[in-house]
Parts: structure tokens; C-alpha cells; sequence
């Protein structure tokens, strides 16, 4: 056997380790881009599933029989239990492995989608959308704590974020574009049917691209657990009662009353439990409190806008639902390219400036839309607003989705993953309660028209108070620890 020499020998070696580190890191790149993409599109499809619906509600009506209060429950059913279990299905991942929590809910999601295309009375869809909602609750947490953990710090996980923080805002406009589509050239059974094969690839595909999250040992914190559940499930409840009946309508008050002692008692029994649902030393960071409460405020303030401005440009300006839908785009558009520079402005200038700039960009534009009229036009009332409202959304949404995130410990990720995602689910149901009510205010014994400008002030009242956030929440220098 010829021998090769030591010299020789250590260079193939150099040389064979180099090329086996160059083709992980291409692998790893690779990988990580059909991670990012599975774990996008499950957040962008949760988030769509929200507002998906909204168009199809008059052709499911017809189609399944709904009465007029149980129509509404096609959305809040989903919204309810998405809500609801979200912190849940956050500690559930820190426990038991984020991937496989996600992949369980995912599952969920998209068989409760093919039960719900089938349904064929009222009762068997509320069912399937509750459970649509059930999955939900244990993907979202968990599709932003993988990404949270599988791209290491630096730029690629910037831009996964953003990419994330993205989908997440923009699904609900999305959602209205989508959904008009679908039902204007298929059926209504087709916003849920087109779930089925999205999600069946994203299960099938997962397990090759994204790596299972390291399991921390420890136990359900039971009594934490149904005082979150419950507390928040109530609220979003009350909110919704609100919405459709009015702040003191029937269960409404209770179910505020009931909520609150809960959700008042949660923090005293995490902070006696050995192993909380939701450490408390999350909240005890400035920037990330300040943070969730820029999610909140501008999800009620998106959430509500959208819902007004889509009656406003099918009632007043008399565009369909295929049309409205597209006039949206815009919105998505601006979103976007907003989005795209925060990475690259976060650790330079901190959260601060970006959030202040963000957020006198929704207040402007939701200000603009108080001066609505019967003669306005899509051009002049319409593309500025949204346009407005789109570049802040961007600002806001991926520097609150960082700043969230920023120093959270591994096995924590899930917890405030769905305290984020807790407080946009929140954020749209107090934000269409609260329209909603200044809507009926100022309809009253005038005008419809007048009622929308009144929703729209309601509105601007949720952006000004995005602004005194931005100015007072964060520090003045964040710096590069923050991004």
C-alpha cells in the first residue's frame, strides 16, 4: 500500500472539512429558506382564516340556513378559540417540543378546514371553526418560537422575523382579497377546502426543514393555565358581545366581570408557581411591555379600520366584494416595503423612532378617513389612508415582533410568542367593539355615513394612543442589544 505523507495527509483532510463545512452551510441555507417558508405560510394562513370569511358570510347564510346571530359566530368562534388557548399553546411548545406541538396543531387546523368545507348544517360548521380555532392556538406560538430558534442571531434571523411580523399584518387584508376571490368564482366551501392542501404540505414538509426545539423539563401549571384560558376567552367574549349587542346587553357585563378577576388573579397564581405558564419576569422589561401595547393598539385600530372602511367602499362608493377586496392591495403593498428597512434601522436607532414614525403614520391616515363624504372617491379618500396606514403597520408590527422577542431564554420562546400573538387577537376584538359602539353613537338619529366618521375617530384615538406609547414606553437608547 503506498503511503501518503503526513503533510499530504493533513491537507486532504483540511481540505475535505472545508468542503463538508461549505456544503452544511449551503444545506443550512437552503433549509432555512423552506423553513422560513413553511413557517410563514402557517402564520399567514391562521391569520387569513380570521377574515377569510368575512366576504363569504351572505353566501353561507343562504347556503347553510344561518340566522342572522348565529352567522356571526362563523368568525368568533374561530377568533374565540384562537384567543383563548394561545398561551396555552405557547407553554405546551416550551414543554413538549415546538415542532411537534406545531405540526399537532397544524394537523388539527387542517382536518377541522375539511370537516368545515363539508358541512352541511349550521351547528357542524361553528364546530369545525371552533376546532380550526384549537389548532390555531397550538401553530401560532409555535411557528414564530421555531423561527425564534432556528435561525441563529444576526441578519438571518432578522429577516426572518420581519418576514414573520409581515404575513402576520398583512393576512388580514389578505384574508379580504382572498376571500372574495374564492367566493366570486368557486363557492363559500372554497375559503375553507383551500386550507386542506396548504396544510397537508406544511406537515408533510416540516419535519425535513425545521429542527425540533430542545424539550424543558417541567409540568403544566394547571391552575395558571385555566385562569388564562378562561380570563382571556371571557374577554374576548365580552368583546364580542359588546360588538354585536352592545356594551350592557345581555351576558356582556359577566362575562367583563368574570374575565377581569380572573385575569387579576392569574399574576398572583404565576408568581407562587414553580413553573408559571407565563414567567412574569416577561413583563418586567420596558421595551417588550411596551412593545405587546403597540400590538394591541394597532390590531384594534387595523382591525376595526378595515371592517368600516369595507362597508364604507361597498355602501358608499358601491364597489363589490371582488373589487373592495382588491382596493386593499395597496395596503399589503405599502406594508412591505415599510417593513423592509426596519432591520436595518432597529440597531442603529433602537425601537423608539421607528415606533413614533409608525405610529403618526396611522394616526394621519386614520385621521384623514374622519373626513369621509358621500362624494369622496377611491383616489382622494381612500388610496391615501391606506397607503398611510400600511408603511406604519410595517414599522410598527417588525420592530414590536424584535423588540418582543429580544433576549427571551430558549426555553421561554413559546410563552411569548403567544403573549405576542395574545395581544393581536385581543387588540381586533376591542378594537371592533370599541368601532362598533362610537359607530351606533354617532349614527343615532342622523346619518350612516355619519356613524363610519364616528368609528373612524374611535380609530384615530387608537393610533394617538400608539404615539404617547411610542414617545414614553421605550427607552430614548435601545441600541444594538435590542435588535
Amino acid at each position: 500500500m503506498t503511503r501518503i505523507p503526513h503533510r499530504a495527509r493533513t491537507r486532504k483532510r483540511t481540505a475535505s472539512a472545508s468542503a463538508a463545512g461549505t456544503e452544511g452551510r449551503d444545506d443550512g441555507v437552503r433549509g432555512g429558506r423552506l423553513a422560513l417558508a413553511l413557517l410563514a405560510t402557517c402564520q399567514l394562513t391562521l391569520v387569513v382564516d380570521a377574515s377569510i370569511v368575512n366576504v363569504a358570510l351572505p353566501s353561507i347564510r343562504s347556503g347553510l340556513g344561518f340566522g342572522d346571530a348565529g352567522l356571526s359566530w362563523v368568525v368568533n368562534a374561530y377568533t374565540l378559540a384562537f384567543g383563548g388557548l394561545l398561551l396555552l399553546g405557547g407553554r405546551a411548545g416550551d414543554l413538549l417540543g415546538h415542532r411537534r406541538v406545531f405540526m399537532t396543531g397544524v394537523g388539527m387546523f387542517t382536518i377541522a378546514s375539511l370537516v368545515g368545507g363539508l358541512a352541511a348544517t349550521p351547528g357542524w360548521l361553528l364546530a369545525a371553526r371552533a376546532a380550526q380555532g384549537v389548532g390555531a392556538a397550538l401553530a401560532g406560538p409555535g411557528a414564530l418560537a421555531l423561527i425564534a430558534t432556528t435561525f441563529e442571531d444576526g441578519p438571518r434571523r432578522s429577516r426572518a422575523l420581519a418576514v414573520s411580523a409581515i404575513v402576520g399584518s398583512a393576512g388580514m387584508v389578505v384574508g379580504l382579497v382572498l376571500g372574495g376571490v374564492l367566493t366570486a368564482w368557486a363557492s363559500w366551501r372554497a375559503v375553507l377546502f383551500v386550507n386542506v392542501p396548504v396544510g397537508a404540505a406544511i406537515v408533510l414538509l416540516t419535519p425535513r426543514a425545521v429542527r425540533e426545539s430542545p424539550r424543558r423539563e417541567g409540568r403544566f401549571d394547571l391552575a395558571g393555565a385555566f385562569t388564562c384560558t378562561a380570563g382571556s376567552a371571557l374577554l374576548v367574549y365580552g368583546f364580542i358581545r359588546a360588538a354585536e349587542g352592545g356594551w350592557s346587553a345581555g351576558r356582556t357585563p359577566g362575562a367583563f366581570v368574570v374575565a377581569v378577576l380572573l385575569l387579576a388573579l392569574f399574576p398572583v397564581i404565576e408568581a407562587r408557581a414553580r413553573q408559571p405558564i407565563m414567567p412574569l419576569r416577561l413583563l418586567h422589561d420596558r421595551d417588550r411591555v411596551g412593545a405587546l401595547l403597540m400590538r394591541l393598539l394597532l390590531t384594534a385600530a387595523m382591525g376595526g379600520m378595515l371592517f368600516f372602511l369595507t362597508l364604507y367602499v361597498q355602501g358608499v362608493l358601491g364597489y363589490g366584494p371582488l373589487a373592495t377586496g382588491f382596493g386593499f392591495l395597496p395596503t399589503t403593498i405599502a406594508l412591505i416595503a415599510a417593513s423592509r428597512a426596519v432591520p436595518r434601522l432597529l440597531p442603529r436607532y433602537g425601537p423608539r423612532p421607528i415606533m413614533t414614525a409608525g405610529a403618526l403614520l396611522c394616526l394621519t391616515g386614520m385621521v384623514w378617513l374622519t373626513q369621509a363624504a358621500q362624494a369622496s372617491s377611491y383616489v382622494t379618500m381612500i388610496l391615501g389612508p391606506v397607503l398611510l396606514f400600511g408603511a406604519g403597520t410595517g414599522l410598527v408590527s417588525v420592530a414590536a415582533t424584535f423588540v418582543a422577542l429580544a433576549s427571551v431564554p430558549p426555553g421561554e420562546t413559546g410563552a411569548t410568542s403567544a403573549l405576542l400573538q395574545s395581544m393581536q387577537q385581543t387588540g381586533g376584538s376591542l378594537g371592533l367593539a370599541v368601532l362598533v359602539s362610537a359607530h351606533d353613537a354617532a349614527s343615532r338619529g342622523t346619518s350612516e355615513l355619519d356613524g363610519m366618521r364616528g368609528a373612524f375617530t374611535a380609530g384615530a384615538v387608537f393610533t394617538a394612543g400608539m404615539l404617547v406609547t411610542a414617545l414614553l414606553a421605550f427607552r430614548r437608547s435601545a441600541g444594538r442589544e435590542r435588535a
